[in-house]
């Protein structure tokens, strides 16, 4: 099991404020049901797959459906507040949504645990490979497979 956050409401507070402030520099709008996807994303620490948010927001709105997820998910994505984990098709919160940079992640096979990480080298890497190719990346996903220092 992942470790649990001894400072959880600390780092809930910090994701919806930052979120709150990413909406505002961006104009987009923040409504009740994007703040509560992202809270429930946030809520374990851990990759959350879409039709678990689903049954957790229908635990509040029951009229919720999945195009009710898909929506507050592709917003969510859009500002840069959460990643998808194509590999594991789940989504984690951003942890630094203000640096706008490529990010990597390192996933544990045993845990579940998922370190995001912003790495000088690795944005130098996208870059590099990105200009001897003349392609403009939009987006970049990295997910690194294997166990964590606690599962080793």
């Amino acid at each position: 099991m992942p470790a649990i956050c001894k400072q959880h409401d600390h780092c809930l507070k910090t994701a919806l404020d930052q979120a709150e402030k990413v909406c505002q520099e961006n104009d987009a709008r923040l409504t009740e049901v994007r703040r509560r996807v992202l809270e429930l994303i946030w809520a374990g620490h851990e990759p959350v797959k879409a039709y678990d948010l689903l049954t957790e927001l229908q635990k509040n709105d029951p009229s919720a459906k999945p195009p009710t997820i898909y929506r507050a998910l592709d917003f969510l994505l859009e500002q840069e507040l959460i990643h998808k984990l194509h590999r594991l098709n789940a989504y984690v919160g951003c942890t630094h949504p203000e640096e706008n940079k490529p990010c990597f992640f390192l996933i544990c096979t045993n845990c579940n645990s998922v370190t995001e990480s912003h790495d000088d080298a690795y944005r130098k890497l996208i870059a590099k490979v990105s200009k001897s190719y003349h392609f403009r990346p939009q987006a970049t996903t990295f997910e690194m497979e294997g166990l964590c220092q606690q599962c080793a």
